[in-house]
């Protein structure tokens, strides 16, 4: 990866919205060669889409988020790569990552209702042979991510007085 590329990134990753002349103007170089450096991240599966962070609090969209934790036993000549691909083959997995400690992958699956949710817990997830355990977390407020934050701390903003 070129510095220029990896300069596009940091940008990019800020506000993907930024026109690519604003880009050029940030980084110092030319607006032929930062098209192409997004071009070529594109290209490489680098920047894999452009999406929002949403604060979904804040519309009036029903849905239930939950962090899985499940341990699994690896697939034999696979690891655990054939395991996560099953499992991010839902629909209502967001996420899946490998994870060091307690168990082996972190899944964040969301759902319309807690009913739907549980289900897809217990019909779908569980039952894979290689699942052998889960422990599921709810979200039930999110207050950072991706580094935003969702409700700025205004604070008291009176004056202290001391005696």
């Amino acid at each position: 990866m070129t510095a220029l590329e990896s300069q596009v990134l940091e940008i990019m990753r800020e506000d993907c919205r930024l026109p690519i002349e604003k880009i050029a103007v940030m980084t110092g170089a030319s607006l032929v060669d930062v098209a192409a450096a997004v071009r070529t991240l594109e290209e490489n599966k680098v920047i894999l889409r452009y999406a929002p962070i949403v604060n979904w609090d804040k519309t009036d969209r029903e849905r239930v988020e939950a962090m899985i934790e499940v341990r699994v036993t690896p697939q034999h000549e696979m690891g655990f790569d054939a395991v996560a691909r099953r499992i991010y083959a839902f629909d209502e997995v967001r996420s899946v990552y490998l994870m060091s400690g307690s168990y082996d992958l972190l899944v964040l699956v969301q759902a319309r209702t807690l009913k739907e949710l549980a289900f897809f817990v217990s019909e779908k997830l569980s039952t894979l042979d290689t699942v052998t355990g889960t422990s599921t977390s709810f979200v039930l407020k999110r207050y950072k991510e991706d580094g935003v934050v969702f409700e700025e701390d205004h604070g008291d903003g009176r004056l202290v007085i001391t005696p």
